[in-house]
């Protein structure tokens, strides 16, 4: 039985690998494939940053999932699994439209993609899957937060300072010169404490007794302002 399965993780933390992994291994045992990505960093490709990359369908916001497969069943191509990469993009109509594909063509999807935003609130796109998949599961490499400690959230910098506000989707990368990403743990995030800014203050890198800055609040707060 077919199935969809969303895969998610943070920034770092291997979802395109292992999306690109999967295709590997659908291929070599003889099952036709397709790849679908959005806003992926290297354009019209399913992108890894330890250097993989593969073409792939790129999503826009008007794609109809299920008629373009559709349309690629009818000229003779079969089709057994679709690989989508960047599922955090796609809308709440495009998700539904992955689980009718399992479920009325019996096509496995197997979907990666981030569960938040750099505000914390789930992308749409996710939220849609974690109501509709057979399988959630998430990925095992663990990303870091700076302080060594797992990182949970994605935060969005400008100039190494975290963001708070803003659209949804800015296209960037991680440690890119204006619009830049990076993974925090959840303290760090809400303190608004990035790489660049404890690499400017030595300081915010030597731990209490409980492992964590000597800062209080205050002085926390004033980092984090734009």
């Amino acid at each position: 039985m077919a199935e969809l399965t969303f895969f998610y993780g943070t920034m770092n933390c291997g979802k395109s690998t292992l999306a690109l992994q999967i295709h590997h291994n659908t291929v070599a045992a003889g099952k036709h494939c397709l790849l679908f990505t959005r806003h992926d960093r290297g354009g019209g490709t399913i992108s890894s940053r330890i250097g993989l990359a593969k073409a792939a369908t790129t999503v826009t916001e008007d794609l109809d999932l299920r008629q373009h497969v559709t349309r690629v069943i009818a000229t003779g191509q079969p089709v057994d699994t679709l690989i989508c990469d960047e599922v955090q993009f796609y809308t709440p109509r495009q998700i539904e439209q992955l689980g009718e594909l399992v479920d009325d063509l019996d096509i496995d999807v197997q979907a990666f993609g981030l569960l938040t935003d750099f505000t914390t609130q789930l992308f749409p796109g996710s939220q849609r899957l974690l109501e509709l998949a057979d399988r959630r599961q998430e990925l095992q490499v663990e990303a870091r937060c700076w302080c060594g400690e797992r990182g949970t959230l994605n935060a969005r910098t400008v100039g190494g300072r975290i963001q708070r506000e803003g659209e949804q989707v800015v296209v960037g990368d991680v440690g890119a010169d204006d619009v830049a990403y990076e993974v925090l743990c959840r303290r760090h995030h809400r303190q608004g404490i990035t790489s660049e800014m404890a690499d400017r203050d030595p300081g915010l890198r030597e731990p209490d007794t409980r492992g964590r800055s000597p800062r209080g609040p205050v002085a926390l707060r004033s980092i984090s302002s734009p």
